[in-house]
């Protein structure tokens, strides 16, 4: 097995599992599919500071110059990643990584 890896994209809050793997705790790997017509209207409808418009809108530019990156980074994730329909209602997502997770648990 090589010790090569895949480098990551630069997108915020990438995960990095080996240290995790390396300490024997179970990473789960989970990947909303949302367009990114749907990402930038989802932005475009937050607030983020209601009391700053123009830093509101340097917010909302951040995160718009991050949906490229982020969902390029689809061809680096890991082999078990789960994905997931974004545009599910949250419940459904929610119940959805929990049976993932659950699978294989005792008690």
């Amino acid at each position: 097995m090589s010790s090569k890896r895949t480098p990551r994209p630069n997108c915020p809050g990438w995960p990095r599992s080996s240290a995790l793997k390396d300490a024997g705790i179970v990473a789960h790997h989970f990947f909303l599919k949302v367009s990114p017509e749907v990402l930038v209207k989802r932005i475009d409808e937050r607030s983020f500071t209601p009391d700053d418009p123009a830093k509101d809108e340097q917010v909302r530019q951040w995160c718009k110059d991050r949906i490229g990156p982020c969902t390029a980074a689809v061809d680096t994730l890991p082999g078990d990643t789960v994905f997931l329909d974004g545009e599910l209602p949250p419940k459904e997502l929610a119940d959805s990584v929990l049976t993932h997770v659950s699978v294989g648990r005792t008690g």
